[in-house]
């Protein structure tokens, strides 16, 4: 490939196992991020009649529908759907229980600040248990797959400038394996680092398995979730299992988060044991 090309760099993506999912943010702002997705006033339940009954509207869910999908570019499955749905009812029982206590007065009755004082208030009842060192280390062991390093890859992309059906792209393959110049048909493209789950979520779970079966400094015609793609792979990484002592303080801190939003839960769903929820259908 010619020094001419332009080159574009992809910076390495952040390590995914290092990243707090949903069970290990603190309860906090798992509900606030809640609060502000929906952004659904306390009227969406007028009219229900009864103090202690929580209706999870269409407009609630049609609403979390929306956001999941704009995010993800497609829609909830039903357990994704359910969580969504559990988080805007965790917000509204906060909410409700910081009304009764009056922890709205001298504010704008925003609902988010009330079930943020509510939060507060549950947060001042709960703390994380004792662990030893043996209990730390059988946490860790079991969520390994969120420590581990995965392996990762460099290569290249080669982009073609017209169209890039399969057969355009084997014949350009086929002459960049030959030595031909690809600048007047291509832009290169430059990936470091890129772990397997990424190419998976990227290109999908074909094209990810045949880049790392590849021959570093070949071309190959690879077709991915969008189209066939010229690419060569540069270099690739074993994976390398993590060490329990090197990460002890980022697993403490972990495990903290994790039990404390697991408590938090707990006491939420307590505070919800008075309500009568009903969950309305969708609108279709």
């Amino acid at each position: 490939m010619s020094a001419q090309l332009p080159l574009t760099q992809d910076r390495p993506a952040a390590t995914a196992t290092r990243l707090p999912g949903w069970l290990r943010e603190p309860l906090l702002h798992f509900l606030a991020i809640g609060a502000l997705l929906f952004a659904v006033d306390h009227a969406l339940n007028r009219g229900a009649g009864d103090a202690n009954t929580i209706v999870v509207s269409a407009d609630v869910t049609a609403e979390a529908v929306q956001t999941f999908k704009a995010a993800r570019g497609r829609e909830p499955d039903a357990q994704e759907l359910k969580a969504l749905q559990q988080i805007w009812l965790d917000n509204e029982v906060l909410y409700r229980e910081g009304i009764a206590l009056q922890l709205d007065k001298g504010d704008s009755a925003i609902r988010e600040r009330v079930i943020f004082k509510a939060l507060s208030m549950v947060d001042s009842g709960v703390k994380p248990p004792a662990i030893d060192d043996a209990g730390l280390r059988a946490w860790f062991e079991a969520r390994r797959a969120r420590y581990d390093e995965p392996p990762r890859f460099d290569f290249q992309e080669a982009v073609l400038d017209g169209p890039a059906d399969e057969a355009a792209v084997r014949t350009f393959v086929a002459a960049l394996n030959a030595g031909t110049p690809g600048d007047a048909k291509a832009g290169l493209r430059l990936f470091k680092g890129r772990p397997h789950g990424n190419l998976v979520q990227s290109y999908g779970d074909a094209f990810a398995k045949a880049l790392e079966a590849a021959t570093p400094g070949t071309w190959l015609a690879l077709q991915g979730k969008d189209g066939w793609r010229a690419v060569r792979l540069e270099s690739a990484t074993a994976a390398r299992p993590a060490q329990f002592e090197a990460l002890r303080p980022v697993v403490m801190q972990d495990w903290t988060d994790a039990t404390m939003a697991e408590q938090r839960s707990a006491a939420v769903a307590m505070l919800a044991r008075k309500y009568n929820v009903k969950v309305e259908a969708p609108a279709k």
